[in-house]
């Protein structure tokens, strides 16, 4: 699997698009060709030429995926676009998945520029990056997708699509859950420390709201490593293995650049050779990372498993 960052090369080119005469308004979703329903999630549309505009459009709220497939010359990478339609109803807006049959929109791959099939392509902000290139089980496809929407949020991209049964009317703004709005329009703006108040109010509201906790628990590690010289942190944490507090600011930094497995690891390592008050820091701090993750992450199940043997 081929999993890049987000980028922003360049803006997709639309001209050689042109809705036929009659055509339904831009982004109405019908009947995904090739026999994808385009009731598989709420949040998958089946994508062409009327559509396609303001399917890229939508990105500009949160990322759109397009996959590209065709079941006549590759039935898997049909398989990818049910399994991509599948998960986008799981992540529940967090992106919305755009189904292109090239063999019945050919111009859309043109346009594109697609070189094979299957292509995975991320939209952000109406520009374009390629995700993902082969086929993968279900679950492969699910973990990749986890990490990618976690260095979303950890940049500050925390829309939401609503769900397409039904299309917002023209020039209308799709709204956000309304409890996280303040939470999210604080991270819009570069504002950690009001998003991390904002969160907190939710959480203690109700302790139960695991995406509150979530977003609470990576606002403050964003908070936490704000202005951070990425050099000098590690630099830091190999002069001094043993200090909680230059290792822990070196997780805080290897989570937000996507190495998930190489925050925890540092610190179950850390736990495993510490001892009294700086071990209780560093299992802490542990936790509010395995928070930030969620808790159904396979890494954060595993980091689990590590933490328990390191303590025990």
């Amino acid at each position: 699997m081929t999993q890049q960052p987000f980028s922003r090369p360049g803006a997709i080119d639309l001209s050689g698009l042109k809705q036929p005469a009659g055509a339904p308004p831009a982004g109405a979703a019908g009947p995904a060709a090739g026999g994808t329903a385009g009731g598989v999630s709420s949040y998958a549309v089946a994508v062409d030429e009327q559509n396609f505009q303001a399917t890229v459009e939508a990105s500009m709220t949160a990322p759109v995926l397009l996959v590209f497939y065709s079941r006549s010359r590759m039935p898997e990478s049909g398989q990818l676009a049910d399994d991509l339609a599948t998960v986008s109803g799981e992540f529940e807006g967090r992106f919305l998945a755009g189904l292109v049959d090239v063999d019945a929109t050919p111009s859309i791959a043109q346009a594109m520029q697609i070189p094979s099939i299957p292509l995975v392509v991320a939209v952000l902000d109406g520009r374009p990056a390629p995700l993902l290139q082969d086929v993968v089980p279900i679950e492969e496809l699910r973990a990749a997708l986890t990490q990618v929407m976690q260095q979303l949020t950890a940049q500050g991209v925390t829309g939401r699509h609503q769900p397409r049964h039904a299309e917002a009317p023209a020039g209308e703004e799709p709204e956000v859950d309304p409890r996280y709005a303040a939470a999210q329009d604080a991270l819009g703006d570069g504002d950690i420390d009001r998003a991390v108040a904002e969160y907190q109010k939710l959480v203690d509201a109700n302790p139960a709201d695991a995406e509150a906790a979530a977003g609470l628990a990576m606002a403050k590690v964003l908070q936490r490593t704000q202005g951070v010289d990425l050099q000098a942190a590690r630099a830091a944490a190999a002069e001094r293995p043993d200090d909680v507090d230059a290792q822990t600011m070196v997780a805080d930094l290897d989570l937000l650049g996507g190495h998930v497995d190489d925050a925890f690891h540092r610190l179950v390592e850390l736990v495993r050779r510490s001892v009294g008050d700086d071990r209780d820091r560093a299992r802490d701090h542990l936790l509010g990372l395995f928070a930030a993750v969620g808790n159904d992450d396979e890494r954060v199940l595993r980091g689990r498993r590590n933490l328990a043997s390191a303590l025990f």
